[in-house]
């Protein structure tokens, strides 16, 4: 797929709760809100934008709150869900729009999937890529995380204490973001029967078992250098801080428990992604949970990054669903 050029891209600063959110669009017609995950930015779509906007709507990717140029408010508790579904709202609304529809990977698709449920009245269809929908409500998060691995630390509980990952992490970013990518990507994860990668053995840290001196087929030194230069700026905090709030999103989302997503939906997964696997059950439930399921798609062989590791089928899936939904033009 031929990559569009940054001059093609129109980069924004708006106003949000959280200060201002950063994004990136492309085109025009009804609005397309793509948002990122872990530990990404806007760029992850950036073989989607040009897509999206070919096929007649105006695709804004966005920085999510503690990320790239958007702000990054000190306070863990500033990135409790229901923060990023505000800067959402504001972000439809600075773009002189009254809807949207949203669309997310990983870490996003979750932020999508509670932005549809919180404000419906916004965002009026929904995309989730990677990450199934599940319901809120259940057993509450910090003591599922804390009764996985058995003597091994899961990857999210190992997040929760501030500064921890971030020590890991901060002395060599780029290569600790190579690993991560390549941990996660068809092509280069760790092959089935080794020492599974989303897990820390005591004393020891993530990237310990990240492969070593792979890069993923879908990351150019130049995607490399992008990513690298944003988090090296950053730092890591604000990305991590959205972990450490799951226990806050259980309790602020109680009203919710249970409740399905009523708009029209799409889910994408990868067949050898740990993320489709581990909530296959949340996937076996969309005939309850997401009731207007209209284009559902797992991949054959691909990892968990899809809209970089298949950018040609994601931007051709998505733009099938999106001409599907029912929305206005003009």
């Amino acid at each position: 797929m031929p990559q569009a050029s940054v001059t093609d891209f129109t980069h924004r600063l708006v106003p949000s709760p959280a200060g201002r959110i950063h994004l990136v669009e492309q085109g025009s017609g009804p609005l397309v809100l793509l948002v990122h995950g872990f530990p990404e930015s806007w760029y992850a779509w950036r073989h989607q934008l040009p897509v999206l906007a070919a096929a007649g709507y105006r695709a804004a990717a966005l920085d999510v709150r503690g990320y790239g140029r958007s702000s990054r408010p000190e306070a863990v508790d500033a990135y409790r869900m229901l923060e990023l579904v505000e800067d959402n709202v504001a972000v439809v609304e600075a773009l002189g729009e009254r809807s949207a529809v949203i669309v997310g990977h990983d870490w996003g698709a979750t932020i999508a999937a509670t932005s549809a449920l919180v404000r419906p009245d916004v965002f009026r269809a929904v995309g989730l890529l990677s990450v199934p929908y599940t319901p809120p409500g259940g057993p509450r998060p910090s003591e599922v995380f804390a009764g996985m691995g058995g003597p091994e630390e899961f990857y999210v509980s190992y997040f929760q204490r501030p500064g921890r990952a971030e020590a890991e992490i901060e002395p060599d970013v780029r290569g600790w973001l190579a690993g991560f990518y390549a941990a996660l990507s068809a092509g280069t994860m760790p092959a089935p029967g080794a020492p599974d990668p989303h897990f820390v053995a005591p004393g020891g840290t993530l990237r310990d078992r990240f492969p070593s001196g792979r890069r993923p087929a879908w990351l150019t030194e130049h995607d490399l250098d992008v990513y690298a230069g944003e988090f090296e700026r950053t730092g890591l905090t604000g990305a991590l801080n959205r972990y450490r709030n799951m226990d806050r999103d259980w309790s602020d989302l109680a009203p919710y428990a249970g409740a399905p997503l009523p708009q029209p939906s799409l889910f994408l997964g990868g067949t050898l992604d740990a993320s489709t696997m581990w909530l296959s059950d949340a996937i076996a439930a969309f005939p309850t949970t997401l009731p207007r399921l209209t284009s559902s798609h797992l991949l054959e062989g691909a990892g968990h990054f899809l809209q970089q590791e298949r950018p040609e089928e994601t931007g051709r899936l998505l733009t099938g669903w999106l001409t599907a939904v029912d929305q206005p033009r003009g």
